[in-house]
């Protein structure tokens, strides 16, 4: 059966405010997907619902708590 085209985007703040955890999806992001990666400053787009690779983002989201989100941001926002 054919892949159902049903574009799905997923926005994460944490990747456009810390390089570091960029760096880490960008470089890990091939090793789930042969899919070329369609990402903007904090959006992950998708065009099919069986390419979503689920583990990694799983992994993603667990990369950084609410709490270290919340300070992260306050920390931005005093500069």
């Amino acid at each position: 059966m054919a892949s159902q085209k049903n574009s799905v985007n997923l926005y994460h703040m944490g990747l456009y405010a810390n390089q570091e955890l960029l760096n880490w999806f960008v470089e890990t992001y091939p090793k789930h997907s042969n899919k070329k990666l369609d990402m903007g400053k904090s959006c992950i787009r998708f065009k099919y619902l069986d390419d979503i690779p689920f583990a990694l983002i799983g992994e993603l989201c667990s990369k950084i708590s609410v709490k270290d989100w919340i300070a992260l941001y306050e920390a931005t926002l005093k500069k």
